[in-house]
């Protein structure tokens, strides 16, 4: 995983008032709740004195703190340990009973965390403007057995489309590809993918990213680090998947299909619910293909043979590993 980004790790309705919700997200056993002020708080999953779920305890004062099952002791917000009960309401509790707590954000229907370093001051979270307040949406989630960088990958790869979608997306076997055109974002927290696919004649070859025309800027694919995918069908419609790592070997996939065409109430919930189901059966195209991949993790440079089409694939991975190496220099 990329230290020091946003992750978004969970839809908001989630977490509910009142309730502890205990998720691993990046290798890692976490606990979420909302304090009185409807905010959410975000603490490693274990208590620093014998080890138990802190998911599995219960919250108190309003929500300003949790409390421990086993033994009744209550961490703040910070993860500090406000009070150890076998010791007494009077006795200090030394300041190295703490647990760390994850700064979180809650913003288009997510919860993020930030995974790495304290900072006094954390860059804005990672989404795309081009989805507005006006698009509603419908999700659908599922784990696949594969890292999150397979998993985006596929959803980079512009030349699997009339094998693994032949009935789908990928109709009409347009098996050339032109380009892909790489184009980072201003901030370089993400790029776009512009590629153009035809039918083969046999008379012509693919054009290079250097030579791809301006009218060929018709279908585009968008990535923002670390983890978020968007697809854009047309203007007012979006299909965007968040690819969230719970462990190495397993990925959360938060699939929406966002549109603001329809607006009136129950229609636009119909027209969401059959994009999603579209977008469900495309999904799975690509798991019965994907999960057989091996590695499971995919790096920098892997012994592969790969082709003018992958450049948005090596294109990831470099800015990926650069991304880790930053991080591992300052560190």
């Amino acid at each position: 995983m990329i230290p020091n980004q946003w992750y978004a790790v969970l839809e908001s309705k989630e977490v509910p008032k009142g309730k502890l919700v205990g998720i691993t997200r990046l290798n890692e056993k976490m606990v979420f709740w909302r304090n009185k002020k409807n905010e959410v708080r975000c603490l490693k999953d274990k208590c620093v004195h014998r080890g138990a779920a802190l998911s599995i305890g219960k919250i108190c004062q309003d929500g300003e703190t949790i409390e421990c099952p086993f033994h009744g002791l209550q961490y703040n917000s910070s993860g500090r340990t406000t009070m150890i009960p076998a010791n007494g309401k009077n006795s200090p509790v030394p300041e190295h009973f703490k647990v760390h707590s994850y700064p979180t954000e809650e913003d288009h229907g997510f919860i993020w965390i930030w995974w790495g370093e304290p900072l006094d001051e954390y860059p804005p979270l990672p989404f795309f403007e081009n989805i507005d307040k006006k698009f509603s949406y419908s999700t659908h989630t599922e784990v696949w057995p594969v890292h999150y960088s397979r998993a985006i990958e596929n959803q980079l790869d512009v030349v699997h489309l009339p094998f693994v979608h032949y009935n789908t997306i990928g109709r009409g076997h347009r098996t050339l590809v032109h380009g892909p055109l790489i184009e980072e974002m201003e901030d370089k927290r993400g790029f776009l993918v512009w590629t153009y696919n035809v039918k083969d004649d046999g008379k012509i070859k693919p054009f290079t990213p250097q030579e791809f025309p301006e009218e060929f800027k018709v279908f585009h694919l968008s990535f923002r680090f670390p983890h978020l995918w968007q697809l854009n069908l047309a203007l007012k419609a979006r299909i965007f998947i968040a690819f969230v790592p719970v462990d190495d070997n397993n990925t959360l996939f938060y699939m929406r299909f966002y549109q603001k065409v329809i607006r009136i109430p129950i229609l636009k919930s119909i027209v969401n619910w059959i994009g999603k189901k579209s977008s469900i059966k495309i999904l799975h195209q690509d798991r019965r293909v994907v999960i057989t991949q091996q590695p499971i993790k995919t790096e920098l440079k892997m012994g592969e043979k790969l082709i003018q089409g992958d450049i948005p694939i090596v294109f990831y991975r470099k800015r990926r590993h650069e991304l880790i190496d930053i991080n591992s220099k300052n560190n």
